[in-house]
C-alpha cells in the first residue's frame, strides 16, 4: 500500500521532470502495478488453496468418520454372527440329544414289541396245546360217558 501511495506521487510529478524520465517513471509503475496484481492473484491463489485445504480435512474427518461408523457396524455384525452360530450349533447340539434319546426309545419300545410278540407266540402255542388237550380230555370224556356198552370199555384201556 506504501508502494501505491509511492506511484501516486510519482505520477503526480511526471510534468516536472523531462519526457525519457517521465517514461522510466511510467514504466516502472507498470511494473510495479504487475507486481501488485500479481501479488494480488498469489494471495487469492493462497485462500484458495487454503479453503480447499480446509474442505479437504474435513472431507476426510467426514469419510473417517464415516469409516469408524462402518467398523462399529460390521463389529456389531461379526458379533451378532458368532451369537447366531453359537446358538445354532446348541439347538443342533440339543436336536441331536432328543434324536438319539427318540432313537434308544424306539429301540426299546421294538425290543418290548418283540419280547411281547415271542410272548403271544409262546401264549398261542400253549393255547393250541390247551385245546388239543381239552380236546383230547373232551374226547375221553365223550367215550367213557357215551360208550354204548360200559361193561365193554371197562376192559378197554382208554385212548388217550
Amino acid at each position: 500500500m506504501a508502494q501505491r501511495t509511492f506511484e501516486a506521487s510519482v505520477g503526480r510529478g511526471e510534468g516536472l521532470l523531462g519526457p525519457s524520465q517521465a517514461s522510466a517513471r511510467g514504466t516502472a509503475a507498470t511494473a510495479l502495478d504487475l507486481v501488485h496484481q500479481a501479488a494480488d492473484l498469489f494471495r487469492g491463489i493462497e485462500e484458495q488453496a487454503r479453503e480447499t485445504e480446509a474442505r479437504t480435512k474435513e472431507e476426510c474427518r467426514n469419510a473417517l468418520e464415516k469409516l469408524r461408523q462402518a467398523e462399529m457396524r460390521v463389529e456389531v455384525a461379526e458379533r451378532a454372527q458368532r451369537e447366531l452360530s453359537i446358538n445354532a450349533e446348541q439347538k443342533l447340539q440339543n436336536a441331536s440329544k432328543a434324536l438319539e434319546q427318540a432313537k434308544s426309545r424306539i429301540e426299546a419300545q421294538q425290543d418290548k414289541l418283540t419280547a411281547l410278540e415271542l410272548r403271544a407266540q409262546v401264549a398261542e402255542a400253549d393255547a393250541r396245546e390247551a385245546r388239543q388237550a381239552l380236546a383230547l380230555v373232551e374226547e375221553a370224556i365223550r367215550r367213557r360217558l357215551l360208550s354204548t356198552n360200559p361193561e365193554g370199555d371197562r376192559g378197554r384201556p382208554a385212548a388217550a
